[in-house]
């Protein structure tokens, strides 16, 4: 071994018993500060103890103390000082209040006890609660050295930085250093904002922690008339970055629950009309979330629990760790959401991209354009109706007049009927009818494209009015709530499918579901035949029955809406068939073009060889059999 070898070695022999010795100090001393700490707690044990067993020494008849005494677990006890008298202090409330947003505090884990968004009221009348006093459960759980919960411990109020707008409480801890939350509610919004900071505790967090936990939960209440529509359209929200969307737990009133172990922006508690929203603009770092729905008879009158169990990430060994939050608590209106630029207004139901970019585009600004001259939400439905027949009724004319003319065509069609009524004649049956449609200048497809082109708008219609908070407790005519249903019954049961009740909206549209049915079917699919049969069958009786049992239960804007579109569409029909399509015209033309050669289509020539392969196949079928 040389000498640069042995001096390497005294040199790490050296190095290695400073290190040992240094950390031998360190633990004595934290050992130090331990015991002290304990003692402390075992001194405020004891004189709570003693506190409680001198009252019932003086007052042995408070049988109600002695047992909650006997029954209440043993108090915990921390070895930091200053947090055990925390997790034993009385707890206190403070009020924050703006001209939407009424904020009680609870002091017992420094968050929101209670939520009433002031503009809005329940469907009963009384006060609009997002969520009431022990409903709601937010905590923050970080490592400092061991698990510390904020929902154990009672801040304390800072009161030279706390006003009506503003409230910063603080958790200190014996070893200095404290947790703050730091909360402003800004003036006539439904937005509120947090600063949740870790001060001087970079000697109590480990540098190997680098995230912490924020549980929030919320039980949400009724607030609607109808607990069906409500459950429909409430569910827990979450949005990753990048994403067109949000995802969702608990759609269509199913609870359930999802983990997501991705970046996350914001997720919300959503109700029908009103969402809670948590958003981190640093972005969670992962989060599991559950909702279940409470029974329509639940006592309690709730409507929903929604739990996010969230991960954030954080720097340790910085003086000051601050995490900003922010909260939106109020209505789901479009353009109060979108403001945020935030994709919050995503959580709406529109619909998919063709039906809610229509809904976003066409409907919405319709809507509030003529919300800006008319107040009565009855009259801006009919004129929406209105002028959204007007714009599509080129298709509309192009589908009844084809409709029109088809039944001019039914005594050609029975003759062909007649001619043609055996299975193996179908493709003779086939040719013959489109060469009629041709010679009456007909195309089968002239009624059905213009009807597909309708349906993103009659689909958008049906999402946009039971997501539309302008229609709630809105009433018109006998309706008294627009987003809700109508009665003009009450069972005082409940019926399969039907409901407890009676919506005359309903039953109006299914009745003029019916006749417009009639209007347009006519003798169009009678005759002998079965199918044809079954068709008027479903198309004049089913359809309406079906539709009254969906509509009974949803907005009676929405059934008011079909029954109006169902007038004008008969009153369009019935122009048309009168004055626009002449059954004598088109007999005339058929007529004249009888023995006259007629310019075969594309699809003519595509049947007439399908037939003719088929007469092919069908005879050298034949003659293998004839030598067999």
């Amino acid at each position: 071994m040389d000498k640069n070898s042995i001096i390497g070695f005294v040199l790490i022999a050296v190095i290695m018993a400073g290190f040992f010795g240094y950390q031998s100090h360190q633990l004595k001393k934290q050992r130090a500060i331990q015991d002290q700490l304990d003692s402390i707690a075992a001194v405020e044990q004891f004189r709570a103890d003693s506190i409680r067993a001198a009252y019932l020494a003086e007052h042995p008849e408070d049988t109600l103390v002695a047992a909650a005494v006997e029954a209440a677990p043993s108090v915990p006890v921390y070895s930091d000082s200053l947090l055990n008298s925390a997790s034993l202090a009385e707890e206190s409330f403070y009020t924050l209040s703006n001209s939407k947003l009424e904020l009680r505090f609870t002091t017992r884990g420094g968050q929101m006890a209670s939520a009433r968004v002031k503009d809005y009221r329940n469907y009963d009348s009384t006060d609009l609660y997002l969520f009431h006093e022990g409903k709601a459960n937010l905590g923050f759980v970080v490592f400092a050295p061991t698990e510390v919960d904020t929902r154990k411990f009672n801040f304390s109020i800072v009161p030279e930085e706390s006003d009506s707008t503003s409230l910063v409480m603080r958790l200190p801890f014996s070893g200095g250093g404290y947790i703050e939350q730091r909360y402003s509610l800004e003036p006539d919004t439904y937005n509120l904002r947090e600063e949740f900071a870790l001060v001087g505790m970079q000697g109590l967090i480990p540098r190997n922690v680098n995230t912490m936990d924020v549980d929030f939960e919320v039980t949400m209440p009724r607030m609607e008339k109808g607990y069906q529509n409500e459950t429909r359209y409430s569910r827990l929200n979450y949005y990753c970055p990048g994403d067109k969307k949000p995802d969702n737990v608990g759609n269509n009133g199913r609870s359930g629950k999802k983990r997501v172990d991705s970046s996350l922006e914001w997720f919300a508690f959503q109700q029908q009309f009103f969402s809670v929203i948590m958003d981190a603009p640093e972005n969670f770092a992962s989060g599991e979330f559950s909702a279940d729905f409470f029974p329509e008879n639940d006592e309690s009158h709730d409507l929903m629990a929604c739990k996010a169990l969230m991960r954030v990430d954080i720097e340790p060994g910085k003086e000051r760790i601050s995490i900003p939050f922010e909260y939106y608590m109020g209505p789901n209106h479009f353009q109060t959401l979108k403001a945020y630029d935030r994709k919050y207004e995503k959580i709406i139901p529109l619909g998919g991209w063709l039906v809610g970019w229509f809904t976003r585009f066409v409907i919405i600004p319709l809507f509030n354009w003529l919300h800006k001259f008319i107040s009565n939400f009855g009259l801006i439905i009919l004129l929406m109706t209105l002028i959204i027949k007007i714009v599509v009724f080129p298709f509309a004319y192009k589908s009844y007049s084809s409709s029109a003319k088809m039944q001019a065509l039914k005594p050609w069609m029975d003759k062909i009927n007649e001619k043609y009524p055996k299975q193996e004649d179908a493709m003779e049956k086939q040719k013959a009818t489109m060469e009629l449609y041709r010679k009456a200048g007909v195309s089968p497809m002239g009624g059905c494209l213009p009807m597909l082109l309708q349906f993103p708008i009659l689909w958008a219609m049906f999402r946009f009015f039971p997501a539309s908070i302008e229609l709630r407790q809105q009433s018109f005519l006998w309706a008294d709530d627009l987003s809700a249903y109508d009665s003009i019954l009450d069972f005082g049961f409940r019926i399969p499918l039907l409901g407890d009740h009676i919506s005359l909206f309903a039953l109006l549209m299914a009745v003029s579901m019916f006749f417009y049915s009639k209007i347009v079917s006519g003798n169009q699919m009678g005759g002998n035949d079965p199918n044809a049969k079954m068709m008027r069958f479903m198309s004049i009786w089913m359809m309406p029955i079906m539709m009254f049992f969906i509509c009974n239960n949803l907005s009676s804007g929405l059934s008011y809406y079909y029954l109006l579109s169902n007038l004008i569409t008969m009153a369009e029909t019935t122009v048309i068939k009168k004055w626009f399509v002449n059954p004598e015209d088109i007999a005339a033309k058929i007529k004249a073009s009888e023995g006259k050669p007629v310019q075969k289509s594309k699809w003519q020539q595509r049947l007439e060889e399908a037939q003719k392969m088929q007469r092919q196949m069908a005879a050298e079928q034949a003659k293998k059999n004839r030598k067999k």
